[in-house]
């Protein structure tokens, strides 16, 4: 998934300097509305510069690692590693790589939209780098990701360590962005209702995901899995988005994507990559609406106040609520307060108080008795969204 690069054969393009006295550079035309489910073969800055502003909403980036391969590698057995040694991973030295780094991260982050985020990956030879220049432009860093590979390469000179992860760091356009799309809760339930870490395990791209030749050679040398990019876009995209890919090699994004009803725009200057890309994606089949349907998040329900439950009959003014052990009780108001002792307060604050605790949720503390069962309040709550649901339909 890396070889969109700047300049040939292997080469950083020269940067152009405009003097006093010279004409300026007509900057090329813009495309008002980018395309979508398509892979565009060129330079990846130039092909950028030709799209709108602002006009993406993800950008999934797998630049050159620029691995600095000093010579071929063997396995104990003598036998050749089939290592990234092609022209677009090599430059001249740290400094041409980290010009590169920059022209192709300012003209990721002008068509960037205000809340749109951006994930690059790589490896201990240049993350580092381009974490830094990050911050340089403006991004602001959300997380740094690490895929922990089940099965990595083992180091066979036994040397170092192995090199067993790679780290991907999570970006928002500027620290001032705070809407940007971040899918929680249904990562939590995909996650047996426990918060996701930043730390990925799974396997290198292998077996019958690996794209490969007519001769059985690899058709793409550093080809991510499929089950990393489902991950990235299933955090930080909703269907109906438009993913940038500006590394778009054997078009794993653009499969991805499709699988999981969102557009994707994949640039690419290799036309064998790109051909390759265009055949995996088209084999792809589309998950049906019903399984890419946003889950309900509590934060896109309606607001309603704990009043609103007597209002509503469901909790009587007088009756007591307790803690999930019956230790806690406190007399429920008819103003929608509760009282302990002089205390008086709304859910949330006498539940702070009576735990000795800053905060609380008072709508997962408090329960009511039905039936002889203690109920949460906040399945109450739930009753009264599900009619007004109803009445809304």
């Amino acid at each position: 998934m890396r070889a969109s690069r700047v300049g040939v054969s292997g080469r950083p393009a020269q940067l152009q300097v405009l003097r006093t006295g010279n004409a300026a550079v007509r900057p090329p035309a813009t495309i008002s509305s980018p395309p979508r489910d398509a892979i565009l073969v060129g330079d990846c800055v130039e092909e950028m510069n030709k799209l709108s502003e602002a006009c993406v909403d993800l950008i999934f980036a797998d630049p050159p690692y620029n691995l600095q391969l000093e010579g071929s590698l063997s396995r104990p057995d003598q036998s050749r590693v089939d290592a990234v040694d092609d022209d677009w991973d090599k430059f001249a030295d740290f400094a041409a790589y980290d010009a590169f780094t920059r022209r192709w991260l300012t003209a990721a982050r002008r068509v960037m939209k205000r809340d749109a985020t951006l994930v690059v990956i790589g490896s201990y030879h240049n993350i580092f780098r381009v974490g830094a220049i990050l911050q340089d432009l403006g991004f602001w860093i959300l997380n740094d990701i690490v895929w922990r590979k089940a099965n990595p390469m083992p180091n066979f000179r036994g040397r170092r360590f192995t090199n067993a992860h790679e780290t991907m760091i999570w970006a928002a356009r500027s620290a001032d962005v705070k809407s940007y799309t971040f899918n929680y809760e249904a990562l939590k339930a995909g996650n047996e209702d426990c918060q996701a870490r930043s730390d990925w395990f799974l396997p290198i791209c292998t077996g019958a995901e690996r794209l490969k030749d007519a001769n059985g050679r690899k058709t793409h040398p550093t080809q991510k899995p499929e089950a990393l990019l489902a991950r990235v876009l299933l955090s930080a995209s909703n269907a109906g988005d438009l993913v940038l890919d500006p590394f778009f090699g054997s078009g794993t994004t653009g499969a991805v994507a499709r699988r999981l009803g969102r557009h994707y725009l994949g640039l690419e200057r290799d036309e064998g990559y790109a051909a390759a890309a265009r055949a995996r994606i088209a084999a792809v089949e589309p998950l049906s609406a019903e399984a890419l349907a946003p889950m309900p998040t509590k934060r896109s329900e309606p607001r309603v106040a704990f009043a609103s439950l007597i209002e509503a009959g469901l909790i009587a003014p007088g009756e007591t609520l307790s803690d999930a052990g019956g230790r806690v009780r406190a007399l429920v108001r008819a103003d929608g307060t509760l009282k302990i002792g002089p205390a008086v307060g709304s859910i949330h604050k006498i539940g702070a108080l009576a735990q000795g605790l800053p905060a609380c949720n008072g709508w997962t503390y408090w329960r009511a008795e039905r039936a002889g069962q203690a109920v949460l309040i906040d399945d109450l709550r739930a009753s009264v969204r599900a009619q007004m649901r109803e009445a809304a339909e």
